[in-house]
């Protein structure tokens, strides 16, 4: 047997690759991450099969369920939302699954970050204007950041920075940011990316903070801040230039 841990996107059910509703298909098992998971998918599992809402479970529980759909032999769909890759929890369990010996494989899926961007209707990479995302969240009282990723060192790079988990802490963004991006920086929020509830919060570091507390927004939501966001005026890139030449192998 096989645990495949699926990025099963960012919320609009359709979003999950076509590889991860074939294996979701295919698995006797299935643990999916509660309301964070369109229900819809859970209707691609077999008819029979056992399938296990982890939200209110701990990492023992998890291991339990892992370790009996071992012994018995089936396949288990492990459900995440967005990608597993960010921001997901799988690293602790697949510790577990390697100590226990039970062999795993990941199955990409579409980040809340690309889902946000398409609501936008933005590229996060403009040419000279900015050609670097920084991916990351804020420190809360269970989780704290490594040292030198707080939020001042990361804004000293002026890159776009996208981060999760941190509508409820918007005020203490935006102050941390200010030195760095200036007030007029274009920032965006979009919360429920993809989903028939998705809101999108368009403005600037001065007012975004006033949007979000109207707006109610606490989670499910990812703020994006940097100049790219607002950019008209650029080069166009190199990728289709008339001067590009095209008989060459350069990328």
């Amino acid at each position: 047997m096989t645990v495949y841990f699926i990025g099963a996107g960012p919320g609009a059910a359709d979003l999950i690759t076509v590889r991860g509703a074939r294996t979701l298909a295919n698995c006797q098992v299935c643990l999916y991450a509660g309301s964070l998971v369109p229900a819809e998918l859970l209707a691609e599992c077999p008819r029979d099969a056992k399938l296990i809402d982890t939200a209110n479970l701990d990492l023992d529980a998890i291991e339990r369920e892992f370790a009996a759909a071992h012994e018995a032999g089936h396949d288990v769909a492990r459900l995440h939302s967005g990608d597993p890759s960010v921001f997901s929890a799988v690293a602790e369990q697949m510790r577990r699954l390697d100590a226990l010996g039970i062999p795993y494989e990941m199955v990409p899926g579409v980040p809340a970050f690309a889902a946000a961007a398409a609501a936008l209707k933005r590229e996060l990479t403009v040419p000279t204007v900015g050609q670097t995302v920084i991916l990351t969240r804020i420190a809360q009282q269970a989780t704290p950041m490594p040292p030198g990723e707080d939020l001042a060192t990361l804004g000293a790079s002026g890159a776009l920075l996208v981060l999760h988990l941190g509508a409820r802490y918007v005020d203490r963004i935006v102050a941390e940011l200010l030195p760095h991006y200036g007030a007029d920086c274009p920032t965006a929020v979009v919360a429920y990316a993809s989903r028939e509830n998705e809101l999108v919060l368009r403005g600037t570091l001065a007012d975004i903070a006033d949007q979000v507390k109207a707006s109610g927004v606490l989670r499910t939501a990812v703020i994006i801040v940097g100049r790219t966001l607002g950019a008209s005026q650029f080069r166009d890139s190199h990728l289709y230039s008339t001067d590009r030449d095209r008989d060459c192998s350069e990328a």
